[in-house]
């Protein structure tokens, strides 16, 4: 039987993976969204695993709620990603420093 604390041992591991990959690759986009999405896929493990363990629904609504905001975001982000490569060539973080319209 899996315990509350493998749960959360794992979303701390998968949080911090994101938080290194947010501050050791500052120059990729992609890599700085998937970033995001994986810290909250974190906190989707700990609404689960709090949620089964206090034997409430609430902390899954919760997840399902967090998930559309986040499949949004990827959405909204890969479009913004797609609209700036076509006009600069590049993804890189540094490249934009300037929004000229």
């Amino acid at each position: 039987m899996i315990a509350l604390s493998d749960y959360l041992v794992l979303a701390a591991i998968l949080f911090c993976i994101s938080l290194a990959g947010i501050f050791l690759n500052r120059k990729n986009l992609i890599v700085l969204l998937m970033s995001i999405e994986l810290m909250l896929l974190a906190v989707n493990i700990n609404f689960i695993a709090f949620s089964h363990y206090l034997q409430d629904t609430a902390g899954q609504v919760f997840v399902f709620f967090i998930l559309t905001v986040a499949a949004a975001e990827a959405a909204i982000g890969l479009a913004i990603l797609v609209v700036v490569f076509r006009n600069r060539r590049s993804i890189n973080v540094d490249d934009m420093d300037s929004l000229k319209g």
